[in-house]
């Protein structure tokens, strides 16, 4: 019995220090697990990104109106043939040529013109002697009236032969003076400065009187017709500025010259004549687009940088306190240059993220360096306007 006990007592000791063995290592596990959660949360969340921030500032922009066109000829004249059953035998000119008032564009063979224009110097001639001989006798018949040598009959047939005669050669001075107008018109002249545009004229060709020969831009202008509605129209005033872009990519300052005095029945559309410089690059014919200048407004400003565009809709990352970033919707405007209007979404002294802003999220952490100038580009584009302190 007394060795039963011994091993029993044994037995017991052996389980009592395992027990407490036990214990002390599940104290052991629970501590360490403890102290690891307190380390994890002294240490701090770490930031997404670094980045600078900016802020919205009142600039002027632009107030602009656009609208599309076509470029065409201020005026293009016709020229056109005057004489009649000629045979042209020199044309000078080509399409593009530009040309001055009263120069020779083409030539029409002389040959029968000249004839015709000798023959009628020769009746002229003819017709000023036969006058000169009536009126001779005329002046005679009229001195022998009071001697009675010659009857009333007689002296009436004498003063209507000199008159008479002096028609014939009134005729025959007009005949000479349309022989040498169309002597004159075998040389095609400019009507004016310009810029030929078309060329139907062919050398060796016979034309007849009306015949189109060529077509001229008349001083080389070039107008802008840009069609607006009819509401918007009230708002252009002769001499408003245009900035045009034509199809070539040619882009040009104009100035609006005049509004057509009606409105199409059926687009209900206006037409507006825009006076453009010369420019190599702009044709007449090519479509082109453009914005009137109507003056500018203040509005509240963002840097095309920080703003992002997700689903459609326009976006800025507001900073939070925390350095905490929330994602806004914004309602923007105009935009020009770097410089976007926000109608509805920022307000003066909130601090956004300046560049970025694609690579965040709502409730992401950032670490915020030095700011760059607010809206810098805002306020470039417009140097009048100060822009606001940040509060």
């Amino acid at each position: 019995m007394t060795r039963m006990n011994f091993l029993d007592n044994k037995r017991n000791a052996i389980i009592s220090v395992a027990g407490c063995a036990l214990i002390l290592g599940v104290a052991a596990l629970f501590s360490s697990q403890i102290k690891a959660a307190d380390d994890k949360k002294a240490v701090p969340a770490k930031a997404a990104l670094t980045v600078t921030t900016v802020q919205p500032v009142q600039s002027s922009l632009p107030l602009q109106l656009p609208a599309n066109g076509t470029v065409s000829a201020w005026q293009e004249a016709i020229i056109g043939s005057e004489a009649n059953g000629l045979r042209l035998v020199d044309v000078k000119v080509n399409v593009g040529d530009r040309v001055t008032k009263g120069q020779v564009l083409a030539s029409f063979a002389t040959e029968q013109v000249n004839a015709e224009v000798a023959q009628a110097r020769a009746s002229f001639a003819e017709a000023q002697a036969n006058a000169l001989d009536a009126a001779g006798n005329a002046d005679k018949a009229r001195t022998l009236q009071a001697s009675g040598a010659l009857s009333e009959q007689q002296i009436n047939q004498y003063t209507t032969a000199d008159k008479t005669a002096k028609a014939r050669l009134e005729a025959a001075r007009a005949m000479l003076v349309v022989q040498q107008v169309r002597l004159k018109q075998t040389g095609v002249v400019a009507p004016d400065s310009g810029i030929i545009s078309s060329r139907n004229a062919t050398v060796g060709a016979v034309v007849g009187s009306g015949t189109e020969l060529f077509k001229m831009i008349r001083g080389g202008r070039l107008e802008w017709r840009a069609e607006v509605t009819s509401s918007e129209m009230a708002g252009i005033k002769p001499g408003t500025t245009a900035t045009v872009t034509a199809a070539s990519g040619a882009q040009v300052q104009g100035k609006v010259r005049m509004i057509a005095p009606t409105v199409d029945s059926v687009t209900r559309n206006a037409l507006v004549y825009v006076d453009l410089p010369t420019n190599p690059n702009i044709k007449a014919g090519m479509f082109a687009r453009g914005a009137f200048e109507l003056g500018s407004s203040s509005v509240l400003s963002l840097p095309q940088q920080a703003l992002v565009l997700r689903d459609g809709f326009t976006y800025a990352m507001r900073l939070e306190p925390g350095n905490k970033i929330s994602q806004i919707k914004l309602q923007t405007g105009r935009r020009v240059g770097d410089a976007v209007e926000i109608i509805k979404g920022a307000k003066t002294g909130e601090q956004f993220v300046a560049s970025g802003a694609a690579f965040l999220a709502d409730g992401d952490l950032v670490k915020v360096v030095a700011a760059q100038p607010p809206n810098a580009s805002a306020t470039a584009a417009s140097p009048a306007v100060t822009p606001k302190a940040p509060k």
